[in-house]
């Protein structure tokens, strides 16, 4: 089959209960297609070609047994590496863990296995999730299948541009700022970040702990309702681990959205938004009134404050969790060093990159005797408003739209010298993360020079099912990816 790669899971699962293709097939299809793509987007850091089909051979065997209890098994799927895998490397695209071979799963990745997903290898990222265009990684920069001179957005930048560009099915990334959702809505794909709590942080190596959560990057809304049934439910081995009721999120996808409340917050369509953006948001806004949605604008002034509460909260909890990785009881020893405090200066100048070495002093800076009451206390006095904001807005409405970013993909090198220009490109999504809320990212249009927009739905806590309904009502009236595709153009 040609088009092998251009079928969503839902269809793949389809076709292999039908006996219409074997788990082999779909394996060597994606494999091919990641050798024909890869020189192109540089999406992987690790491969798992050889182990990859020596696990579909065996997977194929047990269903032509009758051996396999789940419809998922053999479905490809690719791992963004900041996500612990035993036997092979987790390297954050860091420096400072390049040859880090994970001793253990991470929660996620057990439960994949546990449903037999056949893992096609390890995803590019910016180092250690810091950054908003995956330029910050110490291996490689990908680009994105659109137009191969932009970026694919970031942290997941490598997750995100590896489904669009078919070289596998679904991928999971890590969301500490809009990390999938803006790198989806670049890319043209779908991303959910998950409600704070709902999956499991083991095994997710850390960059800010009370923000960090791990989902579903995929082709369609269908395949992320799927993603997330796999991957959600409360793990003893994590702290923040929450003991939600369990769901089938693919349950109420097709329930009419007629008299669903959305709100449209005012302050997330200002200045700042590209005009282009803005129209294809509000021609989205007008397909959802003619599907029987009401419409209110609404107010939620903590746009103006959430940035600023998110970049100190974020940094201050980098600095410290990187602070173990000195050399001596994680990551890499500089060959260089003399003395103690030798190893400890050499090894983390050599191990981190430029962007990971600004937020860590700028966390330590906000943590630090006298500034600490100034920045970080008022920073969670202020992220308490934000969550209370949030609150009272859901109060009224069930979803909340707005853009996933005020641009669309930009030309790579245009912001990686400007750290605040890339900061901005947060501005749309952070908030979530401060109110540990669900939020989607779903393809909503394209600018006049072809690049995605992506238009996002934000839900109350632990209500996943309402965002994934209206975001699948919205895709199935516009058929995003039956009308456009990413050129790979230059």
């Amino acid at each position: 089959m040609a088009n092998l790669t251009e079928l969503t899971v839902h269809e793949l699962q389809e076709k292999l209960a039908s006996g219409e293709l074997t788990v082999s097939e779909i394996t060597k299809a994606y494999i091919d297609r990641i050798n024909q793509k890869e020189g192109q987007v540089e999406a992987f850091v690790t491969t798992r070609n050889e182990e990859a089909i020596a696990e579909a051979k065996e997977i194929e065997e047990k269903r032509v047994a009758g051996e396999l209890r789940t419809s998922l098994a053999g479905i490809p799927i690719g791992i963004k590496d900041n996500m612990c895998t035993k036997g092979i490397r987790t390297t954050c695209s860091s420096r400072m863990l390049e040859n880090f071979i994970a001793p253990y799963d991470a929660t996620v990745i057990e439960k994949l296995k546990a449903e037999g997903l056949i893992n096609l290898g390890k995803l590019n990222m910016d180092e250690f999730a810091m950054g908003a265009s995956t330029e910050y990684s110490y291996f490689k920069k990908t680009k994105n299948p659109w137009n191969l001179n932009t970026v694919p957005g970031g942290s997941s930048g490598g997750s995100a541009a590896a489904v669009a560009a078919e070289m596998v099915p679904w991928a999971l990334g890590s969301d500490t700022g809009g990390s999938i959702r803006q790198p989806a809505s670049f890319c043209g794909v779908v991303g959910l970040k998950p409600t704070y709590g709902l999956v499991s942080r083991y095994g997710l190596v850390a960059f800010a702990s009370s923000l960090d959560q791990i989902g579903p990057i995929t082709k369609d809304v269908r395949d992320a309702a799927i993603l997330l049934n796999v991957i959600a439910g409360h793990d003893e081995k994590d702290s923040t681990s929450v003991e939600a009721q369990k769901k089938d999120y693919t349950a109420n996808l097709e329930k009419d959205i007629k008299g669903m409340r959305i709100g449209i917050p005012k302050e997330f369509y200002g200045d700042g938004i590209n005009p282009e953006v803005k129209a294809s948001l509000q021609k989205a806004i007008k397909t959802y009134e003619e599907m029987g949605a009401i419409i209110e604008e609404c107010s939620l002034d903590i746009a103006n404050y959430a940035l600023a509460t998110y970049y100190i909260v974020a940094c201050a909890e980098a600095s410290s969790n990187l602070g173990r990785f000195d050399g001596i009881r994680y990551g890499y020893r500089s060959p260089n060093a003399t003395s103690l405090k030798d190893i400890y200066k050499k090894s983390r100048s050599e191990g981190f990159g430029p962007e990971v070495k600004r937020r860590i002093i700028l966390g330590t800076y906000v943590l630090s005797s006298g500034y600490y009451d100034a920045y970080y206390k008022k920073a969670q006095l202020v992220r308490t408003l934000v969550t209370k904001e949030f609150e009272k807005a859901f109060e009224k409405y069930d979803v909340i739209l707005t853009p996933t970013s005020p641009n669309v993909a930009f030309e790579m090198g245009t912001k990686s010298n400007n750290p605040l220009e890339m900061y901005l490109a947060d501005i749309c999504t952070v908030s979530v993360n401060i109110a540990g809320l669900p939020g989607i990212s779903i393809p909503c249009g394209v600018d006049s020079k072809g690049m995605p927009v992506g238009m996002q739905l934000i839900g109350n806590k632990f209500e996943e099912e309402k965002i994934l309904n209206v975001a699948y009502a919205y895709e199935q009236k516009t058929k995003f990816r039956e009308t456009y595709k990413p050129e790979f153009k230059k």
